[in-house]
């Protein structure tokens, strides 16, 4: 499921599919709200990981808890690319996507972030994006993920494009048809 930041990496937009994961209605999740469906020990490894991404502007990956309806928690992998707009002039925020995650057989699974690299992990059927866009800006961020390991990093500013394109359509469709004030400054 996609979500986007602002530049401080506070929450602006989270998929439909948050609330039918969580039970949290998604509107709620917006700005801090989203951290009340976290294992609480995870909640301070994420604030340190949006922190430090944000204040670098770097692509960022962290693994965490996340409470599903019922109050059953399941692992979940979230990362994000840095978008800027116009491209590669002043930094707006985050687009990411969060994905479930099954740990393998005898694996130990911990909270944990990296700044660096983000590198989508396959998605599972209940973190499935809920609309064409949200699925078009998934494969944007895994073709990000993996441009430069063929030698493609050229395009890598017309994929940034398309990604802060796709992201100004998804404000645009969440907030441009209410006439909602956040959708001019949502990427």
């Amino acid at each position: 499921m996609i979500f986007t930041t602002e530049a401080s990496g506070v929450l602006t937009y989270v998929g439909p599919e948050w609330e039918a994961l969580t039970g949290q209605d998604r509107h709620a999740a917006l700005g801090e709200g989203w951290l009340a469906c976290l294992d609480s020990e995870d909640g301070a490894i994420l604030r340190g990981a949006l922190a430090e991404a944000a204040r670098t502007r770097a692509e960022f990956t962290v693994r965490f808890r996340l409470r599903r309806v019922g109050g059953v928690s399941i692992w979940a992998v979230a990362g994000a690319v840095p978008s800027y707009g116009p491209p590669d002039t002043t930094f707006l925020g985050f687009l990411g996507s969060i994905t479930e995650i099954a740990p393998t057989v005898g694996e130990s699974l911990a909270a944990r972030a990296s700044i660096g690299r983000f590198v989508p992990p396959p998605q599972q059927p209940s973190t499935l994006p809920g609309s064409a866009l949200d699925l078009v800006a998934d494969h944007l961020l895994i073709a990000h993920s993996l441009i430069e390991a063929d030698g493609g990093k050229s395009a890598l500013p017309a994929l940034r494009e398309a990604l802060f394109r796709i992201g100004q359509e998804i404000a645009r469709k969440e907030f441009g048809q209410s006439g909602h004030a956040d959708a001019d400054r949502i990427h």
